[in-house]
């Protein structure tokens, strides 16, 4: 009988203890909350924002190791652990925004609170993800508490047309990354991103039909969610009608989960092939910067001129996408400065 080895166990839960932290405090927010009333929600967003600190605390913790655990479907890496600590901190000031703003507008504080906390759930399983299903289930977790938060404020016409917007679209997207995960599995034999950096390294797949059109699939399900042209025709409406503390958080935390996985992806597993999708992001990122630049000079709305602001800056990363796994820190620096600009903006 093997010895009992506390070291691989705290290996193994250590990863994912700040996600069930985050998963219990979203549960616990939504039963307390079902007593306080609207208007005195206060209380709610001090214990997410709480919550959210002891899962930052939690994730330090994981700031130098490496490896995989639960059979290769989360990352354990400096790369996972860059993105959880700043989803968490946009989180945590989307909440500090929220305090006055859900009370005075009577947001129902449990389902609110509750939903911001799933939804940087879902970005972080996404960021930690280390297969494709794994990066699917973050993605719909994370949208479909979006898509709710957007139509908080249910008697605001345009906060109604926002979540239908957002709902419709982007199921229709998440339709697109499902069927090309389906074709690169197809292709490759495995939905691990380990293997499928092997199998593509070999070089004998690098020019099979199944796998481009698979790559070409996932582009477009990943250019909607990080709003690139021609994706982002949601983005000004659905920035416009949200609450504006859900506005910031869609501007920083989503487009973060979303590059998180579109990074990982496609600058580590399907580097080997690059020369496939490199100048589609080519394209799409010159479209981007210049749509979205131009577009936003002649906004008269400071959401809308937000919205077509994140247009132009998803351009500006593809750019470094484009340029290949070198340009990798770049992309992390300017994620980190984009993050803290756009929450202050």
């Amino acid at each position: 009988m093997s010895p009992f080895n506390l070291a691989a166990i705290n290996f193994v839960w250590l990863p994912i203890l700040p996600m069930v932290i985050i998963a219990v405090a979203a549960m616990v927010v939504l039963l307390v909350g079902v007593r306080v009333d609207d208007s005195e929600s206060e209380g709610l967003g001090l214990v997410t924002l709480a919550s959210l600190g002891v899962a930052f605390v939690f994730t330090l913790g994981i700031v130098g190791q490496n490896g995989i655990a639960f059979a290769g479907a989360i990352s354990i890496d400096s790369f996972s652990a860059f993105f959880e600590l700043v989803i968490l901190i946009a989180a945590m000031f989307t909440v500090m925004m929220s305090l006055d703003y859900a009370a005075e507008n009577h947001i129902a504080g449990a389902e609110y609170y509750a939903l911001l906390l799933f939804s940087t759930l879902g970005m972080m399983l996404m960021a930690t993800a280390g297969d494709l299903i794994v990066i699917f289930l973050g993605l719909e977790t994370m949208s479909i508490s979006v898509y709710v938060l957007a139509g908080m404020m249910r008697r605001n016409p345009k906060s109604n047309e926002a979540a239908i917007k957002y709902f419709l679209l982007g199921a229709f997207s998440t339709g697109f990354l499902l069927y090309g995960i389906a074709l690169v599995y197809g292709a490759t034999g495995s939905i691990k991103l380990g293997p499928i950096h092997d199998a593509l390294a070999s070089g004998a797949l690098g020019s099979n039909p199944l796998l481009l059109l698979g790559i070409g699939m996932m582009v477009i399900g990943f250019g909607f969610k990080v709003a690139a042209v021609p994706f982002h025709m949601w983005t000004p409406d659905v920035y416009e009608g949200a609450p504006t503390p859900v506005t910031a958080f869609m501007a920083v935390g989503v487009k973060l989960a979303a590059f998180s996985a579109f990074v990982r992806v496609f600058l580590v597993d399907f580097e080997s092939v690059g020369a496939h999708w490199q100048t589609v992001l080519w394209v799409v990122a010159a479209l981007t910067m210049t749509l979205g630049n131009l577009i936003a000079v002649a906004q008269t709305n400071i959401k809308r001129m937000l919205a077509y602001s994140a247009i132009a800056h998803a351009g500006y990363l593809l750019l470094g996408m484009a340029a290949g796994v070198q340009s990798g820190p770049a992309i992390l620096y300017y994620l980190l400065g984009y993050a803290f600009t756009n929450l202050g903006a």
